[in-house]
Protein backbone atom coordinates (compact mmCIF):
# COMPACT_ATOMS: atom_id res chain seq x y z
CA UNK A 1 0.00 0.00 0.00
CA UNK A 2 1.35 3.39 -0.96
CA UNK A 3 1.64 6.10 1.66
CA UNK A 4 -0.57 9.19 1.21
CA UNK A 5 2.37 11.55 1.72
CA UNK A 6 4.35 9.71 -0.95
CA UNK A 7 1.45 10.07 -3.39
CA UNK A 8 1.05 13.77 -2.56
CA UNK A 9 4.74 14.58 -2.88
CA UNK A 10 5.28 12.44 -6.00
CA UNK A 11 1.89 12.55 -7.71
CA UNK A 12 3.14 12.92 -11.28
CA UNK A 13 5.82 10.27 -10.79
CA UNK A 14 3.26 7.89 -9.28
CA UNK A 15 0.74 8.48 -12.06
CA UNK A 16 3.41 8.11 -14.75
CA UNK A 17 4.62 4.85 -13.19
CA UNK A 18 1.11 3.46 -12.84
CA UNK A 19 0.45 4.16 -16.52
CA UNK A 20 2.77 1.22 -17.20
CA UNK A 21 0.07 -0.88 -15.52
CA UNK A 22 -2.62 0.83 -17.63
CA UNK A 23 -3.81 2.55 -14.44
CA UNK A 24 -4.82 6.10 -15.33
CA UNK A 25 -7.28 6.97 -12.56
CA UNK A 26 -5.79 10.29 -11.47
CA UNK A 27 -9.12 11.00 -9.78
CA UNK A 28 -8.45 8.22 -7.23
CA UNK A 29 -5.06 9.74 -6.40
CA UNK A 30 -6.69 13.15 -5.98
CA UNK A 31 -9.30 11.57 -3.71
CA UNK A 32 -6.56 10.05 -1.54
CA UNK A 33 -4.74 13.38 -1.26
CA UNK A 34 -7.98 15.20 -0.37
CA UNK A 35 -9.07 12.58 2.18
CA UNK A 36 -5.66 12.57 3.83
CA UNK A 37 -5.72 16.35 4.08
CA UNK A 38 -9.22 16.24 5.55
CA UNK A 39 -8.03 13.63 8.06
CA UNK A 40 -5.22 15.94 9.14
CA UNK A 41 -7.57 18.95 9.33
CA UNK A 42 -10.03 17.02 11.49
CA UNK A 43 -7.25 15.89 13.80
CA UNK A 44 -5.94 19.44 14.11
CA UNK A 45 -9.39 20.89 14.82
CA UNK A 46 -10.19 18.12 17.30
CA UNK A 47 -6.87 18.60 19.12
CA UNK A 48 -7.48 22.36 19.32
CA UNK A 49 -10.98 21.87 20.73
CA UNK A 50 -9.76 19.26 23.22
CA UNK A 51 -7.10 21.69 24.40
CA UNK A 52 -9.79 24.34 24.89
CA UNK A 53 -11.93 21.84 26.81
CA UNK A 54 -9.03 20.93 29.08
CA UNK A 55 -8.13 24.57 29.71
CA UNK A 56 -11.73 25.63 30.33
CA UNK A 57 -12.39 22.68 32.66
CA UNK A 58 -9.64 23.93 34.93
CA UNK A 59 -11.06 27.46 34.70
CA UNK A 60 -14.54 26.21 35.65
CA UNK A 61 -13.14 24.58 38.75
CA UNK A 62 -11.43 27.80 39.77
CA UNK A 63 -14.60 29.86 39.23
CA UNK A 64 -16.72 27.51 41.34
CA UNK A 65 -14.17 27.77 44.14
CA UNK A 66 -14.44 31.56 43.90
CA UNK A 67 -18.24 31.37 44.03
CA UNK A 68 -18.64 32.65 40.48
CA UNK A 69 -21.27 30.09 39.49
CA UNK A 70 -22.85 32.19 36.71
CA UNK A 71 -19.52 32.68 34.91
CA UNK A 72 -18.72 29.00 35.40
CA UNK A 73 -22.10 28.00 33.95
CA UNK A 74 -21.51 30.08 30.82
CA UNK A 75 -18.16 28.35 30.23
CA UNK A 76 -19.76 24.96 30.96
CA UNK A 77 -22.22 25.52 28.13
CA UNK A 78 -19.36 26.39 25.82
CA UNK A 79 -17.52 23.22 26.88
CA UNK A 80 -20.64 21.15 26.09
CA UNK A 81 -20.72 22.67 22.61
CA UNK A 82 -17.05 21.89 22.10
CA UNK A 83 -17.46 18.29 23.30
CA UNK A 84 -20.39 17.79 20.96
CA UNK A 85 -18.27 19.11 18.09
CA UNK A 86 -15.41 16.77 19.06
CA UNK A 87 -17.82 13.81 18.97
CA UNK A 88 -19.03 14.96 15.56
CA UNK A 89 -15.44 15.28 14.33
CA UNK A 90 -14.52 11.84 15.65
CA UNK A 91 -17.41 10.32 13.71
CA UNK A 92 -16.32 12.09 10.56
CA UNK A 93 -12.70 11.06 11.19
CA UNK A 94 -13.70 7.39 11.32
CA UNK A 95 -15.56 7.74 8.02
CA UNK A 96 -12.67 9.57 6.37
CA UNK A 97 -10.12 7.00 7.58
CA UNK A 98 -12.27 4.16 6.22
CA UNK A 99 -12.68 5.85 2.85
CA UNK A 100 -8.97 6.67 2.72
CA UNK A 101 -8.01 3.09 3.54
CA UNK A 102 -10.40 1.70 0.91
CA UNK A 103 -8.99 4.05 -1.73
CA UNK A 104 -5.38 3.18 -0.87
CA UNK A 105 -6.12 -0.55 -1.03
CA UNK A 106 -7.19 -0.15 -4.66
CA UNK A 107 -3.99 1.53 -5.86
CA UNK A 108 -1.30 -0.92 -7.05
CA UNK A 109 2.41 -0.55 -6.39
CA UNK A 110 4.45 1.86 -8.51
CA UNK A 111 6.65 -0.13 -10.91
CA UNK A 112 10.43 0.12 -10.68
CA UNK A 113 11.86 2.36 -13.45
CA UNK A 114 13.32 -0.71 -15.19
CA UNK A 115 9.85 -2.27 -15.70
CA UNK A 116 8.99 -2.14 -19.41
CA UNK A 117 5.66 -0.79 -20.58
CA UNK A 118 3.23 -3.34 -21.97
CA UNK A 119 -0.24 -4.80 -21.72
CA UNK A 120 0.07 -8.60 -21.55
CA UNK A 121 2.61 -11.37 -21.00
CA UNK A 122 3.50 -11.08 -24.69
CA UNK A 123 5.13 -7.73 -23.86
CA UNK A 124 7.44 -9.15 -21.18
CA UNK A 125 11.15 -8.62 -21.75
CA UNK A 126 13.62 -11.48 -22.04
CA UNK A 127 16.12 -10.67 -19.29
CA UNK A 128 18.23 -13.81 -19.70
CA UNK A 129 17.81 -16.09 -22.71
CA UNK A 130 18.63 -19.79 -22.94
CA UNK A 131 21.58 -20.10 -25.31
CA UNK A 132 22.37 -23.80 -25.01
CA UNK A 133 20.82 -26.64 -27.04
CA UNK A 134 17.36 -27.89 -26.05
CA UNK A 135 16.86 -31.56 -25.17
CA UNK A 136 16.45 -33.85 -28.15
CA UNK A 137 13.67 -36.37 -27.56
CA UNK A 138 12.92 -39.65 -29.32
CA UNK A 139 10.30 -39.86 -32.06
CA UNK A 140 7.66 -41.23 -29.72
CA UNK A 141 7.86 -38.33 -27.26
CA UNK A 142 4.76 -37.68 -25.18
CA UNK A 143 3.41 -34.76 -23.13
CA UNK A 144 3.51 -35.22 -19.39
CA UNK A 145 -0.22 -35.93 -19.01
CA UNK A 146 0.21 -39.04 -21.17
CA UNK A 147 3.38 -40.06 -19.32
CA UNK A 148 1.60 -39.70 -15.97
CA UNK A 149 -1.05 -42.13 -17.11
CA UNK A 150 1.34 -44.53 -18.83
CA UNK A 151 3.55 -44.93 -15.74
CA UNK A 152 0.65 -44.59 -13.28
CA UNK A 153 2.38 -41.91 -11.18
CA UNK A 154 -0.11 -38.99 -11.12
CA UNK A 155 -3.86 -39.52 -11.42
CA UNK A 156 -6.02 -36.60 -12.51
CA UNK A 157 -9.21 -38.66 -12.79
CA UNK A 158 -8.86 -39.90 -9.23
CA UNK A 159 -8.45 -36.29 -8.13
CA UNK A 160 -11.73 -35.43 -9.85
CA UNK A 161 -13.44 -38.29 -8.03
CA UNK A 162 -12.10 -37.30 -4.62
CA UNK A 163 -12.32 -33.53 -4.96
CA UNK A 164 -12.73 -32.05 -8.43
CA UNK A 165 -10.83 -30.93 -11.49
CA UNK A 166 -7.42 -29.44 -10.77
CA UNK A 167 -6.60 -31.60 -7.70
CA UNK A 168 -4.09 -34.25 -8.87
CA UNK A 169 -3.29 -37.38 -6.87
CA UNK A 170 0.41 -38.35 -6.78
CA UNK A 171 1.22 -42.00 -6.14
CA UNK A 172 4.09 -44.46 -6.15
CA UNK A 173 7.21 -43.09 -7.78
CA UNK A 174 5.30 -39.93 -8.67
CA UNK A 175 4.71 -39.20 -4.98
CA UNK A 176 8.34 -40.02 -4.17
CA UNK A 177 9.62 -37.72 -6.92
CA UNK A 178 7.37 -34.93 -5.64
CA UNK A 179 8.67 -35.42 -2.09
CA UNK A 180 12.25 -35.52 -3.40
CA UNK A 181 11.83 -32.17 -5.12
CA UNK A 182 10.41 -30.59 -1.94
CA UNK A 183 13.28 -31.92 0.19
CA UNK A 184 15.90 -30.86 -2.36
CA UNK A 185 14.51 -27.31 -2.61
CA UNK A 186 14.33 -26.97 1.19
CA UNK A 187 17.88 -28.28 1.64
CA UNK A 188 19.20 -25.79 -0.93
CA UNK A 189 17.35 -22.95 0.82
CA UNK A 190 18.84 -24.06 4.14
CA UNK A 191 22.32 -24.04 2.60
CA UNK A 192 21.67 -20.47 1.40
CA UNK A 193 20.86 -19.32 4.94
CA UNK A 194 17.07 -19.33 4.88
CA UNK A 195 15.36 -20.30 8.14
CA UNK A 196 12.76 -23.00 7.54
CA UNK A 197 9.17 -22.63 8.75
CA UNK A 198 6.15 -24.89 8.57
CA UNK A 199 3.40 -22.25 8.59
CA UNK A 200 -0.40 -22.65 8.80
CA UNK A 201 -2.13 -23.41 5.53
CA UNK A 202 -4.99 -21.04 6.34
CA UNK A 203 -4.76 -17.35 7.24
CA UNK A 204 -7.08 -14.73 8.63
CA UNK A 205 -8.24 -11.64 6.76
CA UNK A 206 -5.58 -9.41 8.34
CA UNK A 207 -2.81 -11.65 6.98
CA UNK A 208 -4.32 -11.83 3.49
CA UNK A 209 -4.72 -8.06 3.49
CA UNK A 210 -1.21 -7.52 4.84
CA UNK A 211 0.53 -9.13 1.86
CA UNK A 212 -1.92 -7.71 -0.68
CA UNK A 213 -4.06 -10.72 -1.59
CA UNK A 214 -7.08 -8.81 -0.31
CA UNK A 215 -8.90 -7.09 -1.81
CA UNK A 216 -7.05 -7.65 -5.11
CA UNK A 217 -7.38 -11.45 -5.35
CA UNK A 218 -10.39 -12.09 -3.16
CA UNK A 219 -12.22 -14.15 -5.78
CA UNK A 220 -9.15 -16.30 -6.47
CA UNK A 221 -8.78 -17.62 -2.92
CA UNK A 222 -10.75 -20.41 -1.26
CA UNK A 223 -12.65 -18.85 1.62
CA UNK A 224 -13.90 -20.81 4.64
CA UNK A 225 -16.72 -18.39 5.34
CA UNK A 226 -17.91 -19.82 8.66
CA UNK A 227 -14.53 -19.14 10.27
CA UNK A 228 -13.56 -16.30 7.91
CA UNK A 229 -10.26 -17.98 7.04
CA UNK A 230 -8.56 -18.26 3.65
CA UNK A 231 -6.63 -21.20 2.19
CA UNK A 232 -3.22 -19.82 1.28
CA UNK A 233 -2.39 -19.16 -2.40
CA UNK A 234 1.32 -19.26 -1.49
CA UNK A 235 3.54 -19.64 1.58
CA UNK A 236 4.48 -15.99 1.09
CA UNK A 237 1.29 -15.00 2.93
CA UNK A 238 1.76 -16.74 6.31
CA UNK A 239 5.56 -16.47 6.31
CA UNK A 240 5.68 -12.73 5.57
CA UNK A 241 2.97 -12.12 8.18
CA UNK A 242 5.28 -13.53 10.85
CA UNK A 243 6.71 -10.01 10.83
CA UNK A 244 3.41 -8.12 10.82
CA UNK A 245 3.44 -5.34 13.46
CA UNK A 246 7.13 -5.96 14.17
CA UNK A 247 9.83 -3.32 14.61
CA UNK A 248 13.30 -4.59 13.69
CA UNK A 249 16.76 -3.25 14.38
CA UNK A 250 19.19 -2.62 11.54
CA UNK A 251 21.34 -5.45 12.89
CA UNK A 252 18.44 -7.88 12.30
CA UNK A 253 18.84 -7.67 8.52
CA UNK A 254 18.78 -9.70 6.43
CA UNK A 255 15.75 -11.75 7.47
CA UNK A 256 15.69 -14.89 5.28
CA UNK A 257 12.84 -17.41 5.56
CA UNK A 258 11.69 -20.43 3.62
CA UNK A 259 8.83 -22.87 3.81
CA UNK A 260 7.08 -25.65 1.94
CA UNK A 261 3.28 -25.56 1.71
CA UNK A 262 0.51 -26.72 -0.52
CA UNK A 263 -1.02 -23.76 -2.37
CA UNK A 264 -4.67 -23.29 -3.30
CA UNK A 265 -5.98 -21.12 -6.13
CA UNK A 266 -9.49 -20.94 -7.50
CA UNK A 267 -8.44 -19.28 -10.76
CA UNK A 268 -10.19 -21.04 -13.62
CA UNK A 269 -8.30 -22.15 -16.69
CA UNK A 270 -9.43 -22.13 -20.29
CA UNK A 271 -9.45 -25.20 -22.47
CA UNK A 272 -6.43 -26.27 -24.50
CA UNK A 273 -3.03 -27.94 -24.20
CA UNK A 274 -1.58 -24.97 -22.31
CA UNK A 275 -3.71 -25.82 -19.27
CA UNK A 276 -3.75 -29.63 -19.56
CA UNK A 277 -2.28 -31.98 -16.99
CA UNK A 278 -0.15 -30.15 -14.44
CA UNK A 279 0.06 -26.95 -16.46
CA UNK A 280 -2.66 -25.37 -14.31
CA UNK A 281 -4.15 -26.86 -11.16
CA UNK A 282 -6.08 -25.63 -8.13
CA UNK A 283 -3.81 -27.28 -5.54
CA UNK A 284 -0.05 -27.55 -5.92
CA UNK A 285 3.10 -27.74 -3.81
CA UNK A 286 5.67 -24.99 -3.62
CA UNK A 287 8.79 -24.04 -1.70
CA UNK A 288 8.93 -20.29 -1.10
CA UNK A 289 11.82 -18.04 -0.12
CA UNK A 290 10.96 -14.76 1.63
CA UNK A 291 13.21 -11.88 2.66
CA UNK A 292 12.86 -8.76 4.75
CA UNK A 293 15.59 -6.30 3.86
CA UNK A 294 16.98 -2.85 4.52
CA UNK A 295 15.76 -0.58 1.67
CA UNK A 296 19.35 0.12 0.61
CA UNK A 297 20.04 -3.58 0.04
CA UNK A 298 16.80 -5.02 -1.29
CA UNK A 299 17.76 -4.96 -4.97
CA UNK A 300 21.05 -6.69 -4.24
CA UNK A 301 18.97 -9.27 -2.37
CA UNK A 302 16.70 -9.62 -5.42
CA UNK A 303 19.71 -10.44 -7.58
CA UNK A 304 20.83 -13.00 -5.02
CA UNK A 305 17.39 -14.64 -5.10
CA UNK A 306 17.45 -14.77 -8.91
CA UNK A 307 20.80 -16.57 -8.79
CA UNK A 308 19.43 -19.00 -6.20
CA UNK A 309 16.49 -20.01 -8.39
CA UNK A 310 18.69 -20.22 -11.47
CA UNK A 311 21.09 -22.48 -9.58
CA UNK A 312 18.27 -24.92 -8.78
CA UNK A 313 17.29 -25.18 -12.44
CA UNK A 314 20.92 -25.58 -13.49
CA UNK A 315 21.37 -28.50 -11.08
CA UNK A 316 18.14 -30.10 -12.31
CA UNK A 317 19.41 -29.80 -15.87
CA UNK A 318 16.34 -27.94 -17.11
CA UNK A 319 16.55 -25.31 -19.87
CA UNK A 320 15.18 -21.99 -18.63
CA UNK A 321 14.90 -18.34 -19.42
CA UNK A 322 14.22 -15.29 -17.24
CA UNK A 323 11.66 -12.63 -18.12
CA UNK A 324 11.31 -9.13 -16.71
CA UNK A 325 7.56 -8.58 -16.43
CA UNK A 326 6.01 -5.60 -18.16
CA UNK A 327 3.69 -3.21 -16.34
CA UNK A 328 0.53 -4.88 -17.62
CA UNK A 329 1.62 -8.33 -16.37
CA UNK A 330 3.09 -7.15 -13.07
CA UNK A 331 1.41 -8.34 -9.87
CA UNK A 332 -0.62 -5.78 -7.92
CA UNK A 333 1.87 -5.58 -5.03
CA UNK A 334 5.15 -5.88 -6.93
CA UNK A 335 7.57 -3.13 -7.91
CA UNK A 336 9.69 -5.49 -10.03
CA UNK A 337 9.21 -9.17 -10.92
CA UNK A 338 11.33 -11.69 -12.80
CA UNK A 339 9.64 -14.86 -14.04
CA UNK A 340 11.53 -18.10 -14.67
CA UNK A 341 10.25 -20.36 -17.42
CA UNK A 342 11.45 -23.88 -18.18
CA UNK A 343 11.32 -25.28 -21.68
CA UNK A 344 9.06 -28.27 -22.19
CA UNK A 345 10.60 -30.28 -25.01
CA UNK A 346 7.49 -32.41 -25.51
CA UNK A 347 5.02 -29.52 -25.56
CA UNK A 348 7.61 -27.32 -27.28
CA UNK A 349 6.68 -24.32 -25.15
CA UNK A 350 7.85 -22.36 -22.13
CA UNK A 351 6.26 -23.02 -18.72
CA UNK A 352 6.40 -20.52 -15.86
CA UNK A 353 7.88 -22.11 -12.72
CA UNK A 354 8.90 -19.16 -10.54
CA UNK A 355 8.30 -15.48 -9.87
CA UNK A 356 10.86 -13.50 -7.88
CA UNK A 357 9.68 -10.07 -6.76
CA UNK A 358 10.65 -6.99 -4.79
CA UNK A 359 7.65 -5.27 -3.20
CA UNK A 360 9.73 -2.45 -1.71
CA UNK A 361 7.57 -0.85 1.06
CA UNK A 362 4.19 -1.78 -0.43
CA UNK A 363 3.59 -4.83 1.78
CA UNK A 364 5.47 -3.51 4.81
CA UNK A 365 3.23 -0.43 4.92
CA UNK A 366 0.19 -2.71 5.17
CA UNK A 367 1.98 -4.97 7.63
CA UNK A 368 3.37 -2.11 9.72
CA UNK A 369 6.75 -3.83 9.37
CA UNK A 370 9.38 -1.28 10.33
CA UNK A 371 12.94 -0.97 11.57
CA UNK A 372 14.80 1.54 13.73
CA UNK A 373 17.93 3.15 12.39
CA UNK A 374 20.94 4.15 14.49
CA UNK A 375 19.21 7.43 15.39
CA UNK A 376 16.18 5.47 16.63
CA UNK A 377 14.03 6.71 13.74
CA UNK A 378 11.48 4.28 12.30
CA UNK A 379 11.40 3.34 8.60
CA UNK A 380 9.46 0.82 6.52
CA UNK A 381 11.44 -2.29 5.56
CA UNK A 382 11.44 -3.87 2.09
CA UNK A 383 9.92 -7.32 1.48
CA UNK A 384 10.75 -9.81 -1.27
CA UNK A 385 9.70 -13.32 -2.18
CA UNK A 386 10.28 -15.97 -4.78
CA UNK A 387 9.15 -19.45 -5.79
CA UNK A 388 12.05 -21.83 -5.28
CA UNK A 389 10.31 -23.64 -6.77
CA UNK A 390 6.67 -24.30 -7.75
CA UNK A 391 6.41 -28.02 -8.39
CA UNK A 392 3.70 -28.84 -10.98
CA UNK A 393 5.45 -27.47 -14.05
CA UNK A 394 8.86 -28.53 -12.74
CA UNK A 395 7.45 -32.03 -12.48
CA UNK A 396 5.94 -31.71 -15.98
CA UNK A 397 9.24 -30.52 -17.45
CA UNK A 398 11.25 -33.29 -15.79
CA UNK A 399 8.84 -35.98 -17.01
CA UNK A 400 8.89 -34.64 -20.56
CA UNK A 401 12.53 -33.66 -20.94
CA UNK A 402 13.96 -36.79 -19.27
CA UNK A 403 11.71 -39.30 -21.06
CA UNK A 404 13.29 -42.12 -23.06
CA UNK A 405 11.79 -45.10 -24.87
CA UNK A 406 12.64 -47.18 -21.77
CA UNK A 407 11.35 -44.85 -19.05
CA UNK A 408 11.90 -41.49 -17.39
CA UNK A 409 15.40 -40.78 -16.07
CA UNK A 410 15.62 -39.07 -12.67
CA UNK A 411 17.91 -36.00 -12.59
CA UNK A 412 21.12 -36.98 -10.84
CA UNK A 413 20.78 -34.37 -8.09
CA UNK A 414 17.45 -35.92 -6.99
CA UNK A 415 18.57 -39.55 -6.82
CA UNK A 416 19.79 -39.37 -3.19
CA UNK A 417 16.22 -38.31 -2.33
CA UNK A 418 14.25 -40.67 -4.59
CA UNK A 419 16.59 -43.67 -4.07
CA UNK A 420 15.81 -44.74 -7.64
CA UNK A 421 17.18 -43.45 -10.93
CA UNK A 422 14.35 -44.26 -13.35
CA UNK A 423 10.58 -44.44 -13.59
CA UNK A 424 9.69 -47.43 -15.75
Amino acid sequence: MLQPNFIKENKERVLEGLKKRNFTDAHLLDEIIDLDQRRKDIQSESDHLQSSVNKSSKEIGMLFKQGKKDEASVIQEQVKTWKAKITELNTEADDVKTRLQDALLNVPNVPHPSVPAGNTDEDNEVYQAWEKPFPTLHDGKKPHWELMEEYDIIDLKLGVKVTGAGFPVYKGKGAKLQRALISYFLDKADEAGYLEYIPPHMVNEASARGTGQLPDKEGQMYHATQDDLYLIPTAEVPITNIYRDVILKEDDFPVKMTGYTPCFRREAGSYGAHVRGLNRVHQFDKVEIVRVEHPDKSYAALEEMIKHVGGLLDELGLPYRILRLCGGDLGFTSALTFDFETYSAAQERWLEVSSVSNFETFQSNRLKLRFKDKDNKKHLAHTLNGSALALPRIMATILENYQTPDGIIIPEVLRPYTRFDKID
